[in-house]
């Protein structure tokens, strides 16, 4: 006995992928924010008086939840490139087409097209930067070695890191406002479906 599919394969595998990215991104951005508005240094009560405050972590712990949160939304992203494969491919035909003159493309597109883009970017950005404070020796803000001055100095590192988040994060929420309609009809098929079973 067959059973029906709810969804076509692809669509299940996109939300899957989606809501995963979702949860890892929520997950890496609240640990980023922590580091943002509690940051290391200073003393109590001086110039940093947020010094030594818990929040539901240590900030060691903290720190690994951003990591492995972090290399989580890089793997999910990577497997997020090859189910949009073909969107991927007629957009930069497009584009292309675009850009000499023969095509067009409707502001809606253009303006999807143009925050992926710098979805991709700045993740590319955050994965360079993050990767220097995870394996250049002396980058760790909590490190006591002598600032390693890879290409650049450290807290220029830490600058690039901070605002490509802040950047992404904003370019993230616009990419999920412009498909939540998507998400909400595959879901709520999916809830039909759970709630026709319990019947």
């Amino acid at each position: 006995m067959t059973t029906k599919r709810i969804v076509p394969p692809q669509t299940r595998n996109n939300l899957i992928i989606d809501s995963l990215l979702f949860i890892g991104g929520m997950i890496t951005a609240l640990s980023g924010i922590y580091f943002l508005f509690l940051p290391i240094g200073g003393y109590q009560g001086g110039r940093n008086p947020l010094y030594g405050v818990i929040i539901l972590f240590k900030r060691h712990t903290w720190s690994d939840i951003h990591v492995w949160a972090s290399v989580a939304v890089l793997a999910l992203g990577a497997m997020h490139i090859p189910l949009h494969w073909k969107w991927f491919v007629n957009m930069s035909k497009r584009s292309a087409k675009m850009f000499v003159g023969k095509a067009k493309m409707s502001s809606n597109a253009k303006f999807n097209l143009q925050i992926n883009i710098l979805i991709g970017l700045c993740a590319l950005i955050l994965a360079i930067s993050g990767l220097y404070f995870l394996l250049i020796p002396g980058a760790s803000h909590e490190s006591h070695a002598p600032d390693p001055m890879w290409l650049f100095s450290l807290p220029l590192w830490n600058i690039i890191h901070t605002w490509s988040g802040i950047i992404m994060l904003q370019a993230a929420i616009l990419h999920s406002y412009l498909h939540w309609k998507w998400a909400y009809k595959v879901i709520r098929k999916y809830w039909r479906a759970f709630a026709k079973s319990m019947v």
